[in-house]
């Protein structure tokens, strides 16, 4: 099987030339393991079962014997035997050397589980389902770095509305992007199966009950793109569920989550600005992938061309995990704006040299002109001289035209987009 290039094999590439050890972590199923065996010369699966016995010897003994083999040397899933972090970070201390190990994983180990933190030695990458221009259904015609120097664009996105709703129910996981029928809506839901039955165990081996995770994973699905509170959970699950969940649980449940890297916040930005409005400061939580919250509401592509007030919530769930793998390139951020008069710009972006532009996400043409209006107003509450001018206002869209405004708005088709 052919490798399918990552955002992330540059950053990979780049890390390993100056740190002894990189870190490819994020949640199952997004090829982290195969893009970190792309850059390895041996591995070692840690979740082998016909080599359990051997590795708790070697735990137990020697843990340094870990490391024997042709560098780079890959341990996948590494959290199943944290040791190895430590075992790695003496060796690099002791050796200098550069790009020896990679490590991967889809859990975050638990409090205490290694003496060490690898600052200066081991270096984190985040890694997420595949993108639409990793996976092959965007064109890549427009580029963000053209968008930051302000030039015009131009691209024509291949994607009806109905591939739209077909790529958000088939999600970026790379073992679906070689299925060429229906099937390929299957992965998403036995991500979620193993999820809810099986992951949240494994990660610390606490029992969690499978029907209330679901229940949260659920209200989760149902308040997608939109910022919502432990109460507003806790009352959805109540009221349409008709079950209870005591608010240290829910806690429990989201954090393992994160841990697995299912879920993430996206916050309010800190810009400065003129307005004499309070921003509101609860986060959006997305999933890592839309396509788990069409699986958890058993939402089919021709559900959402139903639905599409719905279609548009998971299209920007889309958006942002697009704009999170391509903005990591750039290492910059996400974040959104909302005041408490509910004045909203959907994403701020910011670049690491501190450029930054702002994001209105829509589906449909019919919205194009007023979420234009929308960032020209947001442009003047913004403090300039404090955070400078937006390098770029942008309009992402589900449209098939990408193209520069007279007014300067970007209106961009996600079915042209790159890093």
């Amino acid at each position: 099987m052919n490798y399918l290039p990552r955002v992330v094999d540059k950053e990979i590439e780049e890390l390993m030339k100056i740190m002894g050890a990189v870190l490819i972590e994020g949640c199952k199923w997004c090829g982290k393991s195969t893009t970190g065996f792309h850059h390895a010369k041996s591995i070692i699966e840690f979740q082998n079962p016909d080599r359990k016995q051997e590795y708790e010897e070697i735990k137990n003994t020697k843990p340094s014997l870990f490391l024997n083999g042709e560098k780079p040397r890959m341990f996948d899933e590494w959290q199943m035997y944290p040791v190895v972090w430590d075992a790695i970070r003496t060796d690099v201390d002791h050796s200098g050397k550069k790009g020896e190990y990679i490590l991967t994983g889809s859990a975050k180990p638990s409090e205490g589980e290694t003496m060490h933190t690898g600052t200066g030695r081991i270096s984190r990458v985040l890694m997420r389902p595949m993108s639409l221009f990793e996976s092959g259904d965007s064109t890549g015609e427009v580029t963000f770095s053209d968008i930051l120097k302000g030039k015009d664009i131009e691209g024509v996105s291949k994607l009806s509305l109905e591939d739209l709703a077909s790529v958000i129910v088939r999600g970026g996981w790379p073992a679906s992007i070689q299925v060429a029928d229906s099937l390929k809506y299957r992965f998403a839901k036995e991500y979620v199966k193993a999820l809810a039955h099986e992951e949240v165990k494994k990660i610390d081996g606490v029992e969690r009950n499978p029907e209330k995770m679901l229940h949260v994973l659920r209200s989760l699905a149902r308040n997608i793109s939109t910022p919502v509170s432990n109460t507003t959970i806790e009352e959805d699950v109540k009221n349409n569920f008709d079950a209870d969940i005591s608010r240290p649980t829910l806690i429990d449940y989201l954090n393992t989550l994160e841990k697995l890297f299912v879920i993430e916040d996206v916050n309010v930005t800190n810009l400065n600005f003129r307005s004499k409005y309070a921003l509101r400061t609860k986060p959006k939580k997305y999933f890592v992938d839309p396509s788990i919250a069409t699986a958890i509401l058993e939402m089919t592509p021709e559900d959402l061309i139903q639905d599409l007030n719905t279609f548009g919530f998971l299209f920007e769930s889309l958006c942002m995990r697009d704009l999170k793998v391509y903005t990591q390139s750039y290492g910059g951020d996400i974040t959104f704006y909302r005041d408490e008069k509910d004045f909203e710009v959907d994403a701020i972006l910011r670049t690491s040299s501190g450029k930054w532009g702002a994001i209105e996400i829509k589906l449909g043409a019919g919205y194009i002109d007023a979420a234009a209006e929308n960032l020209l107003k947001f442009k003047e509450r913004v403090d300039s001289k404090k955070c400078g001018e937006p390098a770029f206002l942008m309009v992402l869209t589900g449209t098939n035209y990408s193209y520069k405004r007279e007014d300067g708005v970007y209106v961009v088709s996600i079915g042209t987009l790159k890093n």
